[in-house]
């Protein structure tokens, strides 16, 4: 297997809390972390939703309206506050992607003037055809797709339509679990391999998406193949919101992205001693 120099994306999401000022400081704080990518989200609610736009917050004391509905809209930016934050992610060097939950919202953001190296798909709506067939006809950048709540036919499926799109060699696969935060025994990290294997040299690559807690089992996967990793990003773990819990804040980021350099550093075989070992060989080595 060839390591790649691993790709961290931190999925500041809507942890902003509706506030612009926040999710620019967000921006700056994980560029300072070392990230490669921040994601935010974008939604079309009212058609996303549906009659579900009327109904109550499943968690009342997370929500920032009086419905469901009305949540997702104020933690919902614009096209024009999109454009904000990409020339933010401009200006601290850091690349800015963001998950696109519906059709209307993709054919809207490909008119915005935003450039973007990759576009996700998030695991709830893999499985929109529509969406789908949006990006992989007029989106030309690399499109990531997370495969939590996705079962193992539904995954091939989902394969097979961009090889007919012959869009297949720019998806990235992620493996993920769809709860905030992953019980352990939920997260199946030899998916990683799997992908792998079964995909091997169908698709561009694979990631990983994670939702637990710290930082060890990022580094797991990197080393079973997961090139891509992708951790939602906070600046305060206890901030009103669902997602806080499962994200890391700041020093959790930095010392992932530390594990992961290093660990990529480690990623060959040793053909021979290095010029340290061998000092060190003939130092404390005792030969016959």
């Amino acid at each position: 297997m060839q390591y790649k120099n691993p790709t961290v994306i931190a999925e500041i999401g809507c942890n902003h809390k509706g506030d612009l000022k926040i999710a620019k400081k967000m921006v700056v704080s994980a560029a300072n972390c070392g990230a490669n990518f921040v994601k935010f989200q974008k939604r079309d609610n009212k058609y996303l939703l549906g009659k579900k736009y009327n109904l109550p917050h499943p968690v009342p004391e997370n929500s920032y309206g009086k419905s469901y509905g009305l949540h997702r809209d104020f933690l919902e930016f614009n096209f024009k506050e999109h454009e904000e934050l990409y020339k933010c992610c401009k200006k601290n060097k850091i690349s800015y992607s963001t998950s696109l939950w519906d059709k209307k919202s993709a054919e809207n953001f490909l008119k915005a003037k935003i450039k973007c190296d990759f576009l996700k798909i998030p695991s709830a709506c893999n499985l929109d055809f529509d969406l789908l067939e949006i990006l992989a006809k007029k989106y030309r950048g690399k499109i990531h797709l997370s495969l939590g709540m996705t079962k193992i036919d539904e995954i091939e499926k989902i394969v097979e339509f961009f090889i007919k799109k012959n869009r297949n060699k720019d998806l990235v696969l992620y493996s993920c679990t769809s709860t905030y935060p992953s019980d352990f025994n939920d997260i199946g990290l030899l998916d990683i391999k799997k992908l792998k294997n079964q995909f091997f040299n169908i698709i561009h690559d694979v990631g990983f998406s994670g939702h637990h807690l710290g930082i060890a089992i990022d580094i797991a996967a990197y080393a079973l193949g997961a090139n891509y990793i992708e951790r939602h990003f906070t600046l305060d773990r206890t901030w009103k919101g669902t997602d806080h819990a499962a994200s890391l804040e700041p020093t959790g980021l930095s010392k992932l992205i530390r594990d992961l350099n290093n660990t990529y550093k480690t990623m060959h075989e040793k053909k021979k001693l290095s010029k340290s070992e061998l000092i060190q060989r003939n130092k404390l080595k005792s030969s016959k």
